[in-house]
């Protein structure tokens, strides 16, 4: 504004940051919400509502409910800032809102996480199923354990598993001890490469995994927030992202598992009901996600019994669940 028009202009209230240029941070919680919201569809985010809410609640310390009971609350230069640099880190740098926070929530826990470990997906909740339907007191392994989410979970779900996990990165079991120092937990970590090392163990025993299964060839066309910002180490698994998984299969079964779980991507399911069969694990079924893709395969030593979940014929040989 110039002339007499900026001469007669009113000071803001008292506690509320000026408004500044059309591009600087809105002085409300709502405005804040607002902007952010039309920055991320602008920028061709998914649910740019729900990723707004989540960083300006962050920003101001409160949870989402605050937002709505408050949508005029303004904000502090300290706030105004750290709404600014989730804008940017979301909009431009294209991290997850689980980055930006540090914190992702899983089953019934909240998890620590950074860029040392993959943000646990929805998906991966297939494998904490699974674990749950084990007999009383077996033992249970999660390979390529990471935030510690599957093995943590289980042993809060399960207080009768004897839990182990392990990890080939020493950086990601920083991550997942730390996890589990918070919440108090008993599981047992191992910084190997799969289960080679591992002590013996009491029976029963299932090894459950969420294994680097992305074909190397499909870095480019992931999405950044995979791409840019999880580790490539936990991601990739080979040409035809099996790798890990045709050593994993045999070495669980060399340990005395009974029953393996196997997080896979799409298209992967029937070659994994193949290796598993192959490893010794006659029973093969597939467990569909939300979007009916076969996302984990699960083998076993013995035919399923009646309170095992819902599975999927794998198209196999005989010995596939039906």
């Amino acid at each position: 504004m110039t002339g007499e028009g900026a001469a007669d202009a009113a000071p803001p209230p008292a506690g509320v940051p000026p408004q500044g240029p059309p591009d600087a941070v809105p002085a409300t919680v709502g405005a804040a919400v607002r902007r952010l919201t039309a920055r991320f569809a602008a920028a061709g985010l998914d649910g740019p509502r729900l990723d707004a809410e989540l960083l300006v609640a962050d920003a101001i310390g409160a949870d989402r409910a605050r937002l709505f009971l408050s949508p005029d609350r303004p904000l502090t230069a300290g706030q105004a800032d750290r709404i600014r640099t989730h804008e940017e880190g979301r909009a431009v740098r294209r991290a997850s809102v689980a980055h930006l926070l540090g914190v992702r929530g899983f089953r019934m826990l909240d998890l620590r996480v950074d860029g040392r470990v993959l943000i646990p997906r929805p998906e991966t909740e297939l494998l904490v199923e699974l674990g749950l339907e084990l007999p009383h007191g077996s033992t249970v392994v999660d390979v390529g354990t990471g935030s510690g989410a599957i093995a943590l979970a289980l042993a809060d779900e399960r207080p009768d598993l004897v839990v182990h996990a392990t990890d080939v990165s020493a950086d990601a079991l920083d991550v997942a001890r730390a996890n589990a120092a918070a919440l108090g937990s008993r599981v047992v970590f191992h910084h190997l490469d799969l289960v080679d090392g591992l002590p013996a163990l009491p029976g029963p025993i299932a090894v459950l995994s969420n294994p680097p299964y992305i074909p190397d060839g499909d870095l480019e066309g992931l999405p950044p927030e995979v791409r840019d910002h999880d580790p490539h180490l936990a991601l990739f698994g080979g040409p035809d992202g099996l790798d890990v998984v045709r050593r994993l299969l045999p070495a669980a079964r060399a340990l005395g598992a009974e029953l393996v779980g196997v997080e896979i991507g799409a298209g992967q399911a029937e070659a994994t009901a193949v290796l598993a069969r192959d490893a010794g694990f006659a029973y093969t079924e597939i467990r569909d996600d939300l979007a009916g893709i076969g996302r984990v395969v699960v083998g076993r030593t013995a035919a399923p019994g009646p309170t095992s979940g819902p599975g999927r014929p794998d198209g196999g040989r005989p010995g596939s669940a039906r």
